[in-house]
């Protein structure tokens, strides 16, 4: 892989180093009665890296969602150099933001180099009827899309592989690619949702060291990762989310030290958990409806009674089926006599 960024140029409208790219205010979003992330603030600035962590279900893919434009928050705002994002996923990407998915989302059937280049969409000023007529500022526009492509692929590691179809590629190429794609709509922000999910540790290792290229570009980066050890020796902070609440936010020193985190993790719960009243409602709720209810005496006295007329019942029904059972006995018997007396032609020999 190629990382070697001497050469590389700051992405064209990458801002000032230390300038607040992503600024996120009380995001909230409902489904429902359900509340999957809850008054999340949360601001990211150029050239740094910034990881989100959380256990399964914490709403950290639901955040980025709301921050691209997929979900439209319930509540609160994302703004993108100070500018509030459009709620619509393309103008998203026109304004900056870029991202990649946890399950990857490749043209299997289309080329490596053909994939980056569908990233350059946003990028390109060529209408309708230039690109059916092929007039000159057509070809002028794809040539420098394709220019720009291939040093992208040259930059992840996959420039001898530009005429590869993407569904031919390992699983760690397809998710340099998946970035590749992303950088091609010349990002401000970049948003990376398990970037290293399934990788082999080597593959690990070189995932870590794009992300580095990327952030000395100038390129603001927001990253979802379950590897620790990843996330701790890559972002400048880190945010915890826990049930849809961020619970804490900082350097990995704090956040490794944070006895919650911990506790989060390992399904613990600790005095303020996010969730908690809810927790105790439910388990309140579920209590009541568990508690048998008490007899009174009259209940009982009533039960008593019943079984005493029924256990008298059985008593006197007793002798009645002796005697049946007796008279049953005594039927083959005479059966038995009634044959031999009567057999056929015997009649006058007696």
């Amino acid at each position: 892989m190629t990382t070697d960024t001497t050469t590389q140029d700051t992405t064209p409208g990458a801002p000032a180093t230390g300038e607040t790219v992503l600024d996120a205010r009380g995001v909230t979003m409902r489904f429902g009665g359900l509340t999957a992330v809850r008054n999340v603030d949360l601001t990211v600035n150029s050239g740094e890296i910034v990881g989100l962590i959380g256990p399964n279900g914490a709403g950290k893919t639901t955040f980025f969602n709301c921050l691209t434009g997929l979900y439209i928050p319930t509540e609160g705002e994302v703004r993108y150099k100070g500018t509030v994002l459009p709620p619509k996923s393309f103008k998203v990407t026109a304004a900056g933001v870029a991202r990649t998915f946890q399950n990857i989302r490749l043209f299997a059937n289309m080329t490596v180099l053909e994939n980056v280049l569908v990233g350059r969409h946003t990028r390109t000023k060529e209408g309708f009827w230039s690109a059916v007529l092929r007039l000159p500022g057509f070809h002028k526009a794809e040539a420098a899309s394709r220019a720009r492509a291939m040093e992208l692929l040259e930059f992840v590691g996959l420039a001898d592989k530009a005429e590869h179809l993407a569904r031919n590629l390992p699983y760690g190429e397809q998710r340099k690619l998946e970035i590749a794609r992303a950088l091609a709509s010349d990002p401000g922000l970049l948003l990376l949702d398990e970037p290293t999910a399934g990788m082999n540790p080597q593959e690990t290792r070189a995932t870590e060291e794009l992300v580095f290229a990327i952030r000395d570009m100038g390129i603001a980066i927001l990253v979802i990762e379950h590897d620790m050890r990843f996330i701790f020796n890559l972002c400048d902070r880190v945010a915890v989310l826990v049930q849809g609440e961020k619970l804490v936010e900082g350097d990995s020193a704090t956040v490794q030290g944070d006895e919650r985190v911990v506790a989060a993790y390992l399904g613990e719960p600790f005095e303020g958990a996010p969730g908690a009243e809810e927790a105790a409602e439910v388990a309140a709720a579920e209590a009541e409806t568990e508690t048998p209810a008490v007899e009174t005496p009259e209940a009982e006295t009533s039960e008593a009674e019943t079984s005493e007329v029924a256990a008298d019942d059985t008593e006197a029904e007793a002798p009645e089926a002796e005697a049946d059972d007796a008279e049953t006995a005594d039927a083959p018997a005479a059966a038995a006599d009634t044959t031999t007396d009567t057999a056929p032609g015997k009649e006058n020999d007696r």
